[in-house]
């Protein structure tokens, strides 16, 4: 039977340590002791206490936010499965800034899972007062970690008030720095002039995104860290309305006290020639590509559909034609929308420049006549005396009457539907180029 012995004494539990040194690269802890030397000293001070240090973790992440730290997490979970028992670190703040982490820490204690957190400086074991002084350490880094965070916002704010954008500036921009804060932004010697290039190219000339990049790579263009310009900042450079002076930051909108490469009406221009249409594959017809080249390259012609959104929600669409560029990459020859493309054609038409296929023009219109009587008297019922009215509206027909011809075309210009005019431009010898906006004769 086993007896009780009075002399039998309990010891204090045997601890094993796990180092754990951390550094957040964020500004408010710049003057903390790096990583290294944090492990370093920790280790000295091993020896000198004879402390059994069985793992060493380490980690570059802030501990603003509770859970967050995939290094700190696995040492808690090392803890509660009895890997080991106590910590060592360079300071309190090191193993938490918020609420969340202090409570895991704390919580183990209470369970008896982890007997022990050493500094160089102090102690803090499972008892009432030095855990209270544990939770006052942590929570007073929590304090001046949100104190820091509100101060900065303040100061971001601020900021923005006098006009200065406090972030990194955009392409063609330069910031001007002071105490490592951002005092004052300047226009890039070498890129901002080809920036403003950019933005008249697409406001005035109907540049697309890729046309601007193949440009840019062209002529050799690089960012300030020696790269060629992607598409996509192709893009958000064009949507950046810095350019001409203003920047949203924070949610709320500043005006700029830097010098603008471009102004207002240059960059809503842009936006509308950046508007994309919706995805209509095989169906966009635009019958005036054929009637014309450039007058400046001699390539051909093409056209574009562009979408204005209006006040109630609703797109007004709008056809462009210019210069395919097939010729001259760098033909500057501007757009022209496809209404006043037709009203010249028309004004050509009515000063007798052009020469007309009358013949086509008169066979086209027996087809039209005879596709109206069928369609009254399969439609609408309506019969009429075969021979009589049909053969008195087409004896009227003259394939040699140039008046006639004429005014069939005009209605066609501005009535017809894209296949129509496309085919009513085919009944057109004349030539003609496309030169500032203006349709001549070739």
């Amino acid at each position: 039977m086993a007896t009780y012995n009075q002399n039998t004494t309990i010891g204090p539990p045997k601890i094993e340590y796990c180092l754990y040194a951390r550094k957040s690269s964020e500004s408010d802890e710049r003057q903390t002791m790096s990583i290294g030397s944090q492990i370093k000293e920790m280790k000295d001070l091993a020896v000198r206490d004879r402390i059994n240090i069985v793992q060493v973790k380490q980690e570059s992440h802030s501990a603003k936010d509770s859970g967050a730290r995939p290094v700190f997490v696995e040492m808690m979970n090392e803890i509660r499965s009895g890997e080991f028992n106590g910590i060592l670190t360079w300071a309190p703040d090191r193993l938490s800034r918020n609420a969340g982490d202090l409570g895991v820490l704390v919580d183990l204690m209470d369970r008896g899972k982890l007997e022990e957190i050493k500094t160089p400086s102090q102690i803090f074991r499972n008892t009432p007062n030095e855990k209270f002084l544990l939770m006052i350490l942590c929570s007073q880094a929590k304090l001046e970690n949100d104190n820091k965070g509100v101060n900065v916002k303040r100061g971001l704010r601020a900021k923005c008030q006098m006009g200065i954008r406090p972030s990194k500036a955009p392409l063609g921009y330069l910031n001007v720095t002071k105490d490592r804060h951002i005092s004052e932004i300047i226009v890039d010697p070498e890129r901002g002039q080809f920036v403003q290039e950019i933005f008249l190219r697409v406001a005035e000339k109907g540049h697309s995104g890729r046309t601007i990049q193949k440009w840019l790579n062209r002529i050799g263009f690089k960012t300030k860290y020696g790269n060629k310009l992607p598409l996509s900042k192709v893009y958000s450079t064009l949507k950046n309305p810095f350019y001409y002076g203003e920047f949203e930051f924070g949610g709320e909108w500043y005006k700029g006290i830097h010098e603008p490469l471009i102004n207002k009406e240059i960059f809503d221009k842009a936006q509308k020639q950046l508007l994309v249409p919706p995805k209509t594959w095989n169906k966009k017809k635009f019958p005036f590509k054929s009637l014309c080249v450039c007058g400046s390259c001699g390539s051909g012609v093409t056209a574009e559909v562009k979408y204005k959104k209006l006040k109630y929600g609703k797109f007004a669409k709008y056809i462009y034609y210019h210069c395919c560029r097939s010729i001259d990459y760098d033909c500057d020859e501007p757009y022209i929308t496809e209404d006043d493309l037709i009203k010249q054609l028309i004004a050509h038409i009515n000063a007798g420049n052009i020469k007309i296929i009358k013949s086509k023009i008169a066979r086209k219109l027996k087809d039209d006549i005879e596709k109206f009587h069928n369609l009254r008297s399969v439609v609408l019922k309506q019969e009429y005396l075969s021979g009589n009215l049909d053969e008195l509206e087409n004896s009227a027909v003259n394939d040699s009457d140039e008046e006639m011809a004429e005014n069939y075309l005009k209605h066609i210009l501005k009535g017809g539907s894209a296949d129509e005019r496309q085919e009513a431009l085919g009944m057109i010898k004349t030539k003609f180029v496309l030169t500032k906006r203006e349709l001549k004769l070739a």
